[in-house]
């Protein structure tokens, strides 16, 4: 079977980039592609919480008051999380939530995703996307021209121009073939790509 991308570039409307069945035509595993998302998301969490516990907090250290005979309840602590300004009891702490995906696990779900892509229409390539000079007008308004909403254009390299012309457009993301992620690809309504990014794709995933 003979896979290709379609373009939507003026100058080459009619020129469709032929790929290979091993990248752009595996079947669709939603529970690994599920676990990409996941694993991504989780990576991305700071996970810098902390609060002090009663052995954090200082003082504490003498026992405020006779054990007996003064009428109050006994106590050996004023850093006890029962006190005010005492620790809390199960106190958070800072902790890494990343989660281990191995290269033949995320490629083969990369694989999946461009491959359902593929299949949905929502791949296309273009090599007149990328504008001459910063200007988000111009970028705007071809976006516009294809009727593209919320797009993620891969390029083989970063270009500065696109970087500038797309940070003030509203759900419009740029990124490199070789710095995507799951979570880019599955949330965008179109994934448009330039030929040289299709090539280091089937390099880097093949």
């Amino acid at each position: 079977m003979n896979l290709e991308i379609p373009s939507i570039s003026e100058s080459d409307s009619a020129d469709a980039v032929p790929v290979s069945e091993k990248v752009f035509g595996q079947p669709l595993n939603e529970a690994l592609i599920h676990q990409l998302v996941t694993a991504y998301l989780a990576g991305a969490r700071q996970g810098t919480k902390a609060q002090k516990s009663r052995a954090d907090v200082r003082g504490g250290g003498r026992k405020p008051w006779r054990q007996k005979g003064n009428g109050r309840a006994r106590a050996g602590s004023s850093s006890s999380p029962i006190w005010r300004s005492g620790g809390v009891t199960f106190a958070a702490r800072p902790r890494n939530y990343a989660q281990k995906v191995n290269r033949k696990m995320y490629q083969a779900g990369m694989r999946s995703i461009l491959s359902e892509l593929l299949r949905q229409g929502r791949l296309v390539v273009s090599e007149d996307i990328v504008p001459d000079h910063p200007k988000t007008k111009l970028l705007a308004t071809k976006l516009k021209e294809y009727n593209v909403s919320k797009a993620l254009i891969v390029t083989d390299t970063e270009d500065r121009n696109l970087d500038l012309s797309s940070r003030n457009l509203p759900g419009t993301d740029v990124g490199t073939a070789i710095n995507i992620n799951p979570v880019g690809l599955v949330s965008a309504n179109t994934v448009i790509l330039t030929r040289r990014a299709v090539g280091v794709l089937e390099e880097r995933l093949g």
